[in-house]
């Protein structure tokens, strides 16, 4: 996903050191959403040409483009080392003119096995805690791929207490996740999921409804420690998911919840 937004006062630009760019191979694209009323969304997985896969913690971003004659795009990455590939969920923007550079190179006209160059970017703002505290994860769309890495992070270190909120479109076009989140929670390694299919019933509901409707349980898990990760879309979603939490917890509250580092967002 591209284009950050951090809270006030956290940069965004040209990331101080950052590595160069290397080559990378596009070995698999599969389309997520057949069928959505949304655009096309599709899962893209790169492996290195050269050498074994580098090092990244959940959360990472990673910079890319189709060659050094157009400007990169940003994306969260969606997989974790161990899985042998970097993984992107990848929403393809359409303009009157035509396909995004990138978003359209990698959904539509790249070839498997083509060549794309890429680059890890820390994603300090958004890092996954270490330590076994509970973690909620609110989403919606693509930003499933900043909520994957981090639930993949924590099945695999043996940290079970995970709450995930989530919103897509519709549940027979756009549930995408939900072999793999319902998988993790009949193993007892999610303990909670709730999922808003907006567009499943006459009236809207997102997942800052659901977020509003489980009050009291989040009051409870924030109450025991849980570090809060938010990964989306700005308008609508974060935007909603904020003013939520503002109202179930207070201003002062959530600002205590921000410089303590347990509100994390990666929003576009």
């Amino acid at each position: 996903m591209n284009i950050l937004c951090r809270f006030p006062g956290a940069a965004f630009g040209e990331p101080a050191g950052a590595d160069a760019f290397d080559t990378w191979t596009l070995s698999a694209r599969r389309l997520l959403n057949p069928g959505s009323l949304g655009q096309p969304s599709y899962e893209i997985e790169l492996v290195t040409k050269e050498g074994p896969l580098p090092n990244w913690h959940s959360g990472a971003l990673v910079e890319l483009r189709p060659g050094p004659a157009v400007a990169a795009r940003r994306y969260s990455i969606a997989s974790v080392q161990t899985e042998g590939h970097l993984r992107l969920l990848v929403r393809q923007a359409r303009h009157a003119a035509g396909l995004g550079l990138v978003s359209g190179w990698l959904t539509a006209h790249a070839s498997e096995g083509a060549e794309v160059e890429l680059r890890l970017l820390a994603n300090p703002t958004f890092e996954l805690v270490e330590d076994a505290r509970p973690c909620i994860f609110i989403g919606n769309g693509s930003g499933y791929a900043g909520l994957r890495g981090h639930l993949r992070a924590r099945v695999e270190r043996g940290h079970y207490r995970n709450w995930l909120l989530f919103g897509e479109r519709q549940r027979a076009h756009d549930a995408f996740f939900a072999e793999e989140v319902g998988h993790w929670q009949a193993q007892g390694r999610l303990e909670r999921v709730d999922i808003a299919f907006s567009r499943d019933q006459p009236e809207r509901i997102h997942v800052q409804d659901l977020l509003r409707a489980a009050a009291v349980d989040v009051r409870r898990w924030i109450g025991e420690g849980a570090v809060v990760f938010v990964c989306g879309s700005l308008e609508g979603m974060a935007a909603g998911v904020d003013a939520v939490l503002e109202d179930m917890l207070g201003r002062a509250a959530l600002d205590d919840l921000i410089a303590e580092g347990r509100y994390r967002r990666d929003v576009y």
